[in-house]
């Protein structure tokens, strides 16, 4: 954090935490060597010789050619892909890196970069919290006094600025510049871009430090009141609302990995939280006194905290161990970590990075940027187009877990339990088993016309045959009246005016 009353911009920031790292280079600061760029490797392929089935391993065999081609396409097109290389400060001899200045950086560098740089004084309503957007176009000052203000960087105008009159202890941004929130003296509230108030959330009381999960469009706050709370920022509605139970909390970061947030306590304990789960999910005592910051790494795979104890630590989040241990001359009131994997320390005026705090590689920022994940240069067009995309993508709460390579996993009982439920199944289908039995000895069989072959026999039977009574009772009439009309008639050879003598 900087000094009360001055502020600077995070890539300068990036520059000083630098300072710790380094070779030998003239005074003035100078990208280093380039290293040959690497191929974006796949892991391990497919054990083949395991494999049996000569249709499938043949598919297989196909299946990894292609992998193999499309990965050494992949290599020869990576320098223009990936054109810049990430550079570094070095010192020569008996200098130091932290004796170098902004000035002298801005002189060693190209005029492209050195007329990125400027200088933003804020002297009388610090001390200020800062933030940026994923793009790292807009930067977003709230100072404790009230002043809120968002500046495009790049084109150096501002573009809004607001006195609310009353304290404000930290500001975030939400899914783009259009909107940000602000942790104020009773509540939270939310902003436009242009600086004015579009909702007071009334259940996020006396907040202390505010952090906004882009991936599932939740914002987080936890205050003086120990409760942590999730808003979801596309509907409106409160998620989740935690007791921590370890008093008032002012020290709140997330892990961009799993989304799960890691909150200092008074007690030197970290703990980590998901809102789907109202206790931790993990609890680790950290330091021997408060702690007064929290930091991970963009991989998600490690932590720094620092506490009043004066210790810096580094922990591996996968096992939950200390990596390095470090001290301090003074409690160190801010932690942040590079996209390169430089830890930068903050403790009253001063930055910097320890010696050997270095997770990845040299240098501070990553000079290949993703444009599919955050471009600084989009049109006005293409950030809209993303904000549906990202609402479309948005993830549900339940999916913040600890490790998130089990989400689609399916989870395997243990042996006991299998054991159990065979046992339990087989029980259950020799009893059914017998029962039907019992039913079928038991049971009353019935002679004569309720018969099963019976019954078949008549649903066999064509509608004619059910009919044949009739029929024949039909044709007998039939019969009768033909026999009674062949009585009645003369003989053949009597004259006709004699035939009536003959009827009846």
């Amino acid at each position: 954090m900087p000094a009360q009353g001055e502020v600077e911009p995070a890539h300068k920031s990036a520059e000083h935490s630098e300072h710790g790292q380094g070779k030998v280079s003239g005074k003035k600061g100078r990208g280093g060597a380039k290293k040959p760029k690497t191929a974006q490797l796949r892991g391990p392929g497919v054990a083949l010789k395991k494999i049996t089935d000569k249709k499938l391993k043949g598919r297989l065999k196909h299946s990894e050619r292609l992998f193999q081609e499309s990965q050494a396409k992949a290599s020869k097109v990576t320098e223009w892909l990936q054109p810049s290389e990430p550079g570094y400060l070095e010192a020569e001899g008996v200098e130091q890196t932290w004796n170098v200045k902004q000035t002298d950086i801005a002189a060693a560098v190209d005029v492209g970069v050195a007329q990125k740089a400027f200088d933003l004084r804020l002297p009388e309503l610090g001390p200020y919290s800062v933030d940026f957007t994923r793009a790292g176009r807009h930067l977003l000052l709230g100072g404790r006094k009230g002043h809120l203000a968002m500046v495009d960087w790049q084109r150096r105008s501002v573009q809004c600025e607001v006195q609310v009159q009353e304290t404000t202890r930290d500001v975030c941004f939400l899914h783009n510049e259009t909107f940000f929130a602000a942790a104020q003296k009773k509540y939270a509230f939310i902003y436009d871009k242009r600086g004015i108030e579009i909702h007071c959330l009334r259940d996020h009381t006396e907040p202390n430090v505010l952090q906004f999960l882009p991936h599932h469009f939740l914002l987080a706050s936890v205050g003086k009141s120990g409760f942590l709370h999730y808003q979801d920022t596309s509907t409106g509605h409160i998620v989740a609302t935690h007791r921590t139970g370890l008093g008032p909390c002012a020290v709140m970061r997330q892990n961009p990995w799993n989304a799960v947030l890691g909150l200092g306590h008074a007690g030197g304990v970290v703990t980590m939280w998901t809102p789907n789960i109202t206790t931790p999910v993990v609890k680790m005592l950290s330091h021997r006194g408060p702690v007064n910051a929290v930091a991970f790494d963009p991989s998600g795979h490690y932590m720094a905290s620092a506490g009043a104890d004066n210790q810096i630590k580094v922990w591996d989040v996968r096992t939950f161990k200390p990596l390095h241990a470090y001290f301090s001359y003074s409690p160190v009131t801010s932690l942040d970590i590079s996209q390169r994997g430089l830890l930068a320390v903050g403790y009253g005026s001063k930055v910097q990075s320890p010696s050997s705090a270095k997770l990845h590689s040299a240098g501070s920022g990553e000079p290949n940027f993703d444009s599919f994940v955050a471009n600084p240069y989009a049109s006005l067009r293409e950030r809209r187009e993303g904000e549906v995309a990202a609402l479309l993508d948005k993830l549900q709460p339940t999916t913040i877990v600890l490790d998130p390579n089990t989400i689609g996993r399916v989870r395997k009982e243990p042996q006991e339990v299998q054991r159990q439920r065979q046992a339990e199944a087989q029980a259950a289908n020799a009893a059914r088993l017998a029962a039907q039995k019992a039913e079928s000895v038991s049971k009353h069989k019935m002679k004569g016309k309720n018969k099963p072959s019976k019954r078949h026999r008549k649903k066999q039977n064509n509608i004619i045959e059910e009919k044949k009574p009739q029929i024949k009772a039909q044709k007998k009439e039939l019969e009768q009246k033909a026999a009674k009309k062949a009585a009645a008639s003369p003989p053949p050879d009597v004259p006709r005016a004699l035939e009536r003598f003959f009827r009846k």
